[in-house]
């Protein structure tokens, strides 16, 4: 489904603005929940992002670039204005974060899955604000390394560096012995200390 036609023609028919909100609602929710502590804090903002798409649909130009950044861009704006009226400048804590999980999952596989986002949850807040960030918008909300490049004022390989190196600092997090290598202990590089 093409976002950016939905996008035009959701200024005159419900039917599309309908489509356009089912779409982008759990992305625009999971890239905020990605950086609010709080449920209700997040399910606000979501409603102002759209309110504000709303108000502003009408001047929406395709001609300028595509829809999702531009969605992205109300819902990151807020969320940014949002913790500067707060002075707050991090993103913690993490505990409500859930990955969308298989309808029946198994309770073996249920045990494994929250184990592993407990780990990552754990490890996120290590990492600065900007790489949170774009690990947000790149993987809660999908958008592509160019668009988040057009979103953040950063060129793509800048992007595309942060994420990489963010994604690596959570593997060495959640993975020590990835650094050494397997059955090789964190203790034994320090031999002959």
């Amino acid at each position: 489904m093409d976002i950016d036609r939905l996008a035009v023609d959701a200024f005159k028919d419900k039917h599309a603005l309908e489509q356009l909100y089912e779409l982008l609602y759990p992305r625009i929710y999971n890239y905020i929940r990605y950086r609010s502590p709080d449920l209700g804090e997040a399910e606000e903002l979501v409603s102002q992002t759209f309110e504000r798409m709303l108000g502003a649909l009408g001047s929406y130009d395709s001609g300028r670039g595509p829809f999702e950044p531009w969605i992205f861009a109300i819902a990151r704006n807020l969320v940014t204005s949002h913790y500067r009226k707060q002075a707050l400048r991090t993103f913690l804590p993490w505990e409500w974060f859930h990955a969308t999980a298989d309808p029946a999952p198994q309770p073996e596989e249920t045990a494994l899955l929250r184990e592993s986002e407990a780990a990552l949850l754990k490890a996120l807040p290590s990492l600065t604000p900007q790489q949170r960030d774009l690990l947000g918008l790149r993987y809660a909300s999908g958008l592509s390394n160019p668009q988040i490049a057009a979103l953040t004022g950063l060129s793509e390989s800048n992007v595309a560096v942060i994420l990489h190196r963010a994604v690596s600092a959570l593997r060495q997090m959640l993975n020590p012995q990835s650094i050494h290598g397997p059955g090789y202990p964190k203790e034994a590089s320090h031999a002959g200390e």
